[in-house]
């Protein structure tokens, strides 16, 4: 059986979408967009909500702009490999390969996606995930930790939850200042 996977970049203090703008420095290091490639190269499948995946859509035009890094290179093949699942009632069509539309968020149908995958899902925004979170689907938590503290936004983690997760792996990216953080559930 595959794992679902929540992970994004959240600020210091838990939000994954700040009220005010960016989260602060981190992602655009090459040295941990590298490592975030090595670490989602095996999703087979990548759940979204609409806003996300309006956001992830440019990797499925990124190889057409020349001059692109070998790190970004890579992420755009390895995102345009995956399948996508997009739960939204308000998009009419897609603009990359490999997706699809759900109307609405079933955990069921992800517990049956879950069982039949050959490899991990991800769930990425924190709206979806707050709904995977709380159909107890989601097996890790990949946390991208930034320099800055911002006050307010979207959490990470949805209010009303309670989790008690099991440490598996750190690592600090000394240049950006960005620890990474995986759990799992116990």
């Amino acid at each position: 059986m595959a794992k679902l996977i929540y992970s994004m970049i959240t600020s210091l203090d838990g939000y994954a979408e700040a009220a005010e703008g960016g989260l602060g420095t981190g992602a655009e290091d090459p040295e941990v967009h590298t490592f975030v490639n090595d670490l989602f190269r095996p999703v087979g499948t990548y759940l979204y909500g609409r806003r996300m995946y309006e956001t992830m859509a440019y990797w499925e035009t990124a190889l057409d702009e020349p001059g692109q890094p070998p790190h970004i290179a890579q992420y755009a093949r390895d995102w345009q490999a995956a399948e996508k699942v997009v739960y939204s009632t308000t998009l009419d069509a897609v603009s990359s390969a490999k997706t699809r539309i759900e109307r609405s968020f079933d955990p069921d149908a992800v517990r049956r996606l879950k069982a039949e995958a050959d490899a991990d899902l991800t769930v990425d925004g924190p709206n979806l995930a707050a709904q995977a979170i709380a159909a107890g689907l989601v097996d890790e938590y990949h946390l991208f930790i930034t320099t800055s503290v911002v006050g307010g936004g979207k959490r990470f983690f949805p209010d009303g939850v309670r989790l008690d997760l099991e440490l598996v792996e750190e690592r600090a990216f000394a240049a950006s200042g960005l620890i990474y953080a995986r759990y799992r559930t116990r």
